[in-house]
């Protein structure tokens, strides 16, 4: 944050702490309007929460013994599941019988790889595939006690790397036919640029770069020859804060480089992706904002040449809680399970879809994780988001009142032609866990695909009284369940995992006897009402609660 940043900051507070007793006599300050034009329609909307990213697929049996969960089925709106460093880096990485024989660089086992990717089929998903830090038996200086725990070096003869990866996508179209795989996504490393992933043994920015583009390279051409030429594949980067060199780099060479597999111009490249996380709620990042890290990349890939390309958020949100548990402050799932994480994450969808962003892939959306538990509001932001993929955005504009305290409310919609339905989310965000101004907005619509018909309006309000975490917090205090009993921040909503909640009394007592109440507090519900539209406009008032998020369908009864 620089001195300009500090000193707004600085001067918002002050005020706020000023006016704002003052301003909470005048409900007028609360009054927002969007003018929704429905038939002014523009860009198609993508499904902006088709990706999920799965840390280590041997780590747990999630998609190997996949248990669907029926009420709340991630499977509805997910078509990717990223499987990050899947191909190797460490003992329990590496795709080998033995990993640590150094004599034996061939004897290759697949076997936990098919078996995850049968298993994110079963879930009516795809596989996204991201090759991996070069397996230790590839690199004389491989070493694990980094970062992430894995080599951070590249391989020491790249053609033996490349009859691995070949291997790979042979045993992968062998399992499971061309077609299919090829309907699959590959990437290359995660972070690529980021120096706790990789770098060269020189450890210099120039070198690593290069290892990296030659690694880059190598892993596509053995993709396409055993997989089919039109391979979708592509990288992710940082860039949400600098990395060790600039991506630039590797953009610019898929683009105008020589090959250093094929000797020709260019590799192919289909996605760029990044990381985006903020610090934790409260504290925004240091780094690029997540529409400024897409923009980036996005304005990469214009200057080398490049079109027809997605883009996406491999991984992000928030890194940590502002309560620490005994080991760490991490948030497991990088979201928290207070109602500020809706509204935080409707922001977020809302800045993807203004920037021309494809997806934001997420960590976990129950209170188990991916297939256990309850809903977090996460989830019930995401699955209405969902709804909004290959819907036609159309025309708004958002008027606001009020200066202080600087809440950002914002609305979105869409038309949907194949269920013609009006969709419109709106949020009222503020960077703070206990924000407490509720907001009025006045959506005045034009629909004139409506005239003259009565339609349904229903409404899904994503507060507290669709969250258990606001009760979560008062049994803790009844039951005194400290943050001692926590590894990870307790502040995450992903409460059922072991790594978050530790004591064992504390998880007795959570599946014994809260687990099934809070199933009922984290139940979302629509509330529909019927009116009718008269010369093609429709006006609905509705109130949002503080960091609250609000989405409205309305479509014609008959």
């Amino acid at each position: 944050m620089d001195f300009f940043d500090k000193l707004r900051t600085f001067i918002i507070t002050v005020l706020s702490a000023i006016f704002v007793p003052i301003i909470a006599l005048f409900p007028s300050y609360n009054d927002y309007t969007v003018e929704i034009d429905a038939a002014q329609e523009q860009t198609v909307l993508p499904n902006a929460v088709s990706n999920i990213n799965i840390w280590n697929m041997n780590s747990s049996a999630e998609f190997t013994e996949l248990k669907i969960n029926e009420k709340y089925n991630i499977g509805e709106f997910v078509e990717y599941v990223q499987l990050m460093q899947c191909t190797g880096g460490s003992i329990d990485r590496d795709l080998f019988v033995d990993p640590l024989d150094f004599e034996t660089l061939d004897d290759y086992d697949f076997t936990p790889l098919i078996e995850n990717c049968r298993g994110i089929l079963k879930l009516g998903a795809k596989p996204h595939l991201k090759t991996g830090s070069v397996p230790l038996k590839y690199s004389e200086l491989a070493r694990t006690d980094t970062t992430f725990g894995t080599n951070p070096y590249p391989p020491d003869d790249y053609d033996v790397y490349y009859n691995y990866i070949y291997a790979i996508g042979e045993a992968l179209v062998n399992e499971f036919g061309k077609d299919e795989v090829l309907s699959w996504r590959f990437g290359v490393m995660t972070e690529y640029e980021n120096k706790d992933w990789f770098f060269s043994p020189d450890e210099s920015p120039e070198g690593s770069a290069a290892a990296y583009c030659k690694l880059y390279d190598y892993t596509v051409d053995a993709l396409q020859k055993s997989i089919g030429e039109e391979v979708f594949v592509g990288a992710h980067s940082m860039t949400v804060t600098e990395g060790l060199w600039d991506e630039k780099i590797f953009i610019e060479h898929c683009a105008t480089g020589t090959n250093y597999k094929t000797g020709k111009t260019g590799s192919r490249i289909c996605f760029l992706s990044a990381s985006f996380y903020d610090m934790k709620p409260g504290e925004f990042t240091s780094g690029k904002r997540m529409d400024e890290s897409i923009a980036y990349l996005q304005q990469c890939a214009k200057d080398a040449g490049l079109t027809g390309l997605i883009f996406g958020i491999d991984e992000g949100r928030i890194y940590g809680g502002i309560t620490s548990g005994k080991d760490d402050s991490q948030l497991l799932s990088r979201t928290v399970g207070y109602t500020y994480q809706a509204a935080y994450d409707a922001r977020l969808y809302k800045q993807l879809f203004d920037i021309g962003g494809d997806y934001l892939s997420s960590w976990d959306y129950l209170s188990g994780g991916l297939f256990e538990g309850n809903p977090t509001v996460s989830y019930h932001v995401a699955a209405n988001i969902a709804k909004f993929a290959g819907a036609s955005r159309v025309e708004s504009e958002f008027t606001k009142k009020g200066v202080l305290p600087c809440p950002e409310v914002d609305a979105m919609s869409a038309f949907d032609k194949d269920d013609n339905t009006l969709r419109i989310m709106a949020y009222n965000f503020r960077n703070k866990l206990d924000y407490k101004w509720d907001a009025d907005i006045s959506f005045e619509i034009s629909v004139p695909q409506f005239d003259g018909k009565d339609v349904e309006i229903t409404v899904f309000s994503i507060d507290d009284d669709c969250n258990y975490f606001d009760e979560w917090l008062k049994d803790r205090e009844t039951y005194g369940i400290g943050d001692d009993c926590f590894g990870w921040s307790p502040d995450d909503g992903v409460i059922e995992s072991y790594s978050v909640l530790q004591d064992s009394a504390a998880r007795e007592l959570y599946f014994s006897t809260l687990r099934d109440k809070y199933e009922e507090c984290s139940r979302l519900e629509g509330k529909a009402s019927v009116t009718s539209v008269k010369n093609s406009t429709l006006k609905i008032t509705q109130n949002i609660a503080p960091n609250g998020v609000v989405f409205i369908e309305v479509t014609p009864v008959n």
